[in-house]
């Protein structure tokens, strides 16, 4: 499947950029799929203003694979969607594996209607860029991609700005999802995409989940041979917005009618820390993100999205003195969250 096939409402959707949330995976008290409340999150991502969703990316737990639920959590996601609107919504699949794995994702993905498939190298960190390269050129056959730069702590891996220029080359690239949660990185793919004359073609989306509001407000300006480039990042990917999602939008829409301003709205760049400060508490940051999906699971659990916090891995939960902080935030940044929403609608998503 190649870009070009893609829907145009869809493809100008993701190249404008829009708000793709990392879809949350929904578990009962004995770690089985809870279908009642994973179809509730889609419904709220959707009427919550969303362009479209991930699954089967970090946040949905890379380890549903282990257990046989990529498949069906992809179908069930795509499923629902289709059910509850008819505007246009960019599907997004995680692909993750050596490259035969990937590739057969990849398909899954494509045969149940997803647009796009967002890369993990994360089972990459041996390897060469040159055969990362190949990996990603033999996925894109299958696919479009939306490549991953994802953050050492979680299993990423460091990669030089001139992978990132030899990947935006890859015809069927249509965006990046840039979370290396470091700047000199995030520009490192900057300069990738600019050197290979592909800004036009490859959509920069954040996952610094740490820098979000600043990421989608601020101009870059990437140098090369003396000619200066101006460009943006387009929209966000991030686990952050799988919670207090309908506010999450109004900040994008803020920074977006921001961009082309004289001046940006001092309240709007104080925002950025108040919302980083969130994701200290959500994504356990003094615990190396341990308890990073089970953080966003329990703001989730207190809105009654999820029945509970629980991850597939048993081991996997709330680190020593994370509920403490999550309580801060939520007391001192009440306004960001959007429970009044969910309250209004919580019953018709469970239906």
């Amino acid at each position: 499947m190649h870009h070009s096939e893609i829907k145009s409402d869809i493809r100008k959707l993701i190249a404008d950029g829009t708000v793709l949330p990392a879809h949350p995976l929904a578990l009962d008290a004995n770690r089985a799929l809870d279908k009642r409340h994973q179809r509730a999150l889609t419904r709220y991502y959707i009427d919550a203003g969303a362009g479209g969703l991930a699954v089967g990316v970090h946040t949905t737990q890379f380890a549903i694979r282990e257990v046989g639920l990529y498949r069906p959590v992809l179908e069930l996601t795509a499923e629902t969607a289709a059910n509850w609107t008819k505007r246009p919504l960019a599907l997004v699949a995680g692909l993750a594996g050596p490259t035969q794995q990937a590739i057969s994702e990849a398909r899954t993905a494509r045969d149940i209607g997803y647009h796009a498939g967002l890369l993990s190298l994360a089972a990459m960190t041996t390897a060469s860029e040159d055969d990362i390269i190949a990996h990603c050129q033999a996925v894109a056959r299958e696919i479009p991609l939306v490549g991953f730069y994802l953050q050492p702590a979680v299993g990423g891996v460091v990669l030089s700005a001139d992978f990132w220029r030899r990947f935006a080359a890859i015809d069927n690239v249509i965006a990046i999802k840039i979370a290396p949660f470091n700047r000199y990185r995030t520009l490192d793919v900057l300069r990738g995409v600019t050197a290979a004359g592909a800004l036009d073609r490859v959509a920069l989306y954040t996952g610094n989940d740490d820098h979000i509001l600043l990421d989608l407000t601020l101009p870059f300006d990437l140098r090369q041979n003396g000619v200066t480039t101006r460009t943006y990042f387009k929209g966000g990917l991030l686990g952050h917005w799988s919670v207090w999602t309908q506010t999450a939008i109004r900040q994008f829409e803020m920074c977006r009618d921001a961009r082309y301003k004289d001046a940006v709205p001092a309240d709007l760049l104080a925002l950025d820390a108040r919302v980083t400060d969130c994701n200290s508490a959500f994504f356990d940051v003094a615990n190396n993100f341990h308890g990073c999906i089970a953080g966003c699971h329990e703001i989730l659990r207190r809105q009654g999205l999820m029945e509970g916090i629980g991850c597939l891995d048993p081991n996997e939960g709330l680190s020593p003195g994370q509920m403490q902080q999550i309580d801060r935030v939520c007391r001192e940044h009440a306004d960001l969250s959007d429970d009044a929403f969910v309250a209004a609608n919580l019953q018709k998503w469970l239906a």
